[in-house]
Parts: structure tokens; C-alpha cells; sequence
């Protein structure tokens, strides 16, 4: 048998391939970290964000890597696409443009850190100013006529033939009369011992007998027509003189020598809302009388009404004259109201 011989090699063995990778993996380690300090693999392993991208230099193309040996060259990094190389994000950027609160604020180039943006605050503060429906709706609504509501508010004033010389009778005109008695030293205070107010028509709207706060002296019947027996269930003066003032409130007040009647009341009324027969220069013109003089409510009762009043020993009655009053206003109403309307009279 012929002799197998083996030519084995009892050298040093091969290097190994662990050595090699070792070498490697540490220069691979060493770029890595070279890339890390210049921020490019950072940047790539970062998640995306809607925070605007911070400045940063873009690497060197030029920087090379050593691997195995060999050189190989970076590829330049993935850039976004902006606005002036992408033409479908044109219409975007000028929607985004016309809204100007809803663009964050750019960052500053020295900062590090992007600033943070108050999205909410700028909404809020971009939005118009709506008023409130409210006050919209108040001014939707169809205003009043004036001229309507006006009329009306006169026609509680004052008579219409003072607004463009109406016919129309007025609401709130009223003729009073008052009889006085006499208490005091020997019956010379004159008090109220009765009172009739009538309307327009001559209505009677008050008529009552009151009795005087001080002890009564004087009847004086012959003209006032009080007797002793009127005064057993006669309203006491206080309660009747609010009753009264209830009723005058707001009117205006027709009367003849009227300032009596007020004096017995104890009361003060508007002169632009009293109207005295006594002092109306008409009733005298037409009575046929002076105009500097007073005539008396009986005379002119007879010359203007054809009528005789306060005739007889019973009396005078209140309400008798407090209607004689008012018909004598209204012969010279239209007149006399044009004139007052040209003359105020002064308070």
C-alpha cells in the first residue's frame, strides 16, 4: 500500500474575519458619530412636526466616507418642496396668505428654539366685532309715528283747537266753582264749604259739601246757599282737598275769579294750565263790555248764554256755575287758546 501523505501546515493560522469586521465597525462608529455632531442623521431620525424647521446648514456634498477602503460620497439631503418649486401648493399659499391669523409667526434665526404661537388668541382677536342681536333687532323694529303718538299726548294737555284749531272735544278739561262760608274773627276768613267740578260737557265729576277746619261764623247762605244742616255729614277739609287735587292734577282748570277757589283749596295751579273768564278779553268784547274791567259770571251768563243764574234767596249753586263757566270758555275756545298758544303766560 503505497503511503498517503497529508501536507498539513502546523503554522500560524489565518487572521480572523472578526478582527477585520472589529476594524470596520469602529471606523463606521467613528463616522456616525462625526455625522451625529454635524446634526444629518439628527435630522432624519427626528419625527415630523408642524413646528416650523429650524435653520440648519445642509451638509457638504464633498464630505466623503471611508468604508472598506473606499471613498464613497454623501447624497445631498432630501429637501422638502417649497412653495416656488411645487406649483399645485400655489393655490394653498395664497388662501393661507389671505388668512393672515391663521399663518404661525416665523422663527428667528438666532434662536434655537422655535417661539411658541398663540393660534387661538390671534382667531379670536382677527374676527370681527358682531354687534348683538339685541341691538340689531331693536333696530329692525318699525318705529312709531310720532306725529300719532304726539296728538294723542296733547289731546291730554291741552284742548285740540290749540293743535291746529280742532273741534274735537278735549279729555281732560274741567270747570270747578267753589262756595265759601265765613270762620275767623266776626266771619271774615272765607272757607271752603263746598265744591263742584264738572268736565267738558258739563258733567258733574265732584260736587261735595266740606267742612271747615275752624269753627264757622258765617253762613252767608245768601250767596253761598250753606246751611247749617249741610255741614252734619260733611267731608272733613283734609280728605276733601286731596280728592280734589286728584281730580285738577294735570288739567286745565276753567274758572271765573278762579284765584278764590284756589285760595279757599289751599292750592297753587299752573297758570299755563289755568283759564280764567274773568280775564279773557274776548268774553268782554263780545258781552260788549270794557276790556280793562271784571264783569261778574252772572252778567256775562246773561248777555253771551241768554241765561239767568244765581238768582233768588237760596243761593248760588256750585254746579249752576261751574257750568255757566264752561260754556262761556268755549264761545271764545279756538280765539283764546291761538292767542295763549302766540302769549304764553309766565308762571
Amino acid at each position: 500500500m503505497s503511503t498517503l501523505l497529508l501536507n498539513l501546515d502546523f503554522g500560524e493560522p489565518p487572521p480572523k474575519k472578526t478582527s477585520e469586521g472589529n476594524s470596520k465597525h469602529q471606523r463606521f462608529v467613528k463616522k456616525r458619530r462625526l455625522l451625529e455632531r454635524k446634526g444629518i442623521l439628527n435630522k432624519k431620525q427626528q419625527p415630523s412636526s408642524k413646528v416650523p424647521k429650524l435653520h440648519i446648514d445642509p451638509p457638504k456634498t464633498e464630505e466623503t466616507l471611508k468604508v472598506d477602503d473606499t471613498r464613497s460620497t454623501l447624497p445631498p439631503p432630501k429637501r422638502r418642496k417649497t412653495a416656488a418649486s411645487s406649483s399645485g401648493a400655489e393655490p394653498a399659499l395664497e388662501k393661507k396668505a389671505g388668512v393672515p391669523w391663521l399663518t404661525p409667526a416665523p422663527a428667528q434665526k438666532g434662536s434655537s428654539l422655535a417661539a411658541p404661537v398663540d393660534l387661538l388668541g390671534e382667531f379670536q382677536s382677527a374676527l370681527p366685532k358682531v354687534k348683538s342681536h339685541l341691538a340689531c333687532s331693536q333696530k329692525k323694529q318699525p318705529q312709531k309715528n310720532p306725529r300719532k303718538n304726539g296728538s294723542q299726548n296733547s289731546m291730554h294737555t291741552a284742548p285740540e283747537s290749540v293743535f291746529g284749531g280742532s273741534q274735537e272735544k278735549p279729555r281732560k278739561m274741567v270747570a270747578v266753582d267753589c262756595e265759601m262760608v265765613g270762620t275767623g274773627p266776626k266771619g271774615h276768613v272765607s272757607s271752603l264749604a263746598r265744591c263742584s267740578i264738572v268736565n267738558y260737557d258739563g258733567d258733574v265729576l265732584y260736587d261735595e259739601y266740606i267742612l271747615p277746619p275752624c269753627r264757622i261764623v258765617d253762613y252767608r247762605t245768601r250767596w253761598s246757599g250753606i246751611r247749617k244742616q249741610h255741614m252734619v255729614n260733611a267731608t272733613p277739609f283734609k280728605i276733601a282737598q286731596s280728592q280734589i287735587l286728584k281730580i285738577l292734577a294735570g288739567k286745565i282748570v276753567v274758572g271765573h275769579a278762579i284765584h278764590n277757589d284756589f285760595k279757599a283749596l289751599q292750592y297753587f295751579h299752573p297758570k299755563a294750565l289755568t283759564r280764567d273768564t274773568s280775564h279773557i278779553p274776548l268774553l268782554n268784547q263780545k258781552a260788549g263790555c270794557p276790556d280793562n274791567i271784571t264783569v261778574s259770571l252772572k252778567r256775562l251768563t246773561q248777555k253771551l248764554l241768554n241765561r239767568d243764574i244765581q238768582v233768588g234767596k237760596s243761593g248760588h249753586s256750585s254746579v249752576e256755575d261751574a257750568q255757566a263757566t264752561m260754556e262761556l270758555y268755549k264761545l271764545v275756545e279756538v280765539e283764546w287758546e291761538q292767542h295763549l298758544a302766540q302769549n304764553p303766560p309766565k308762571d
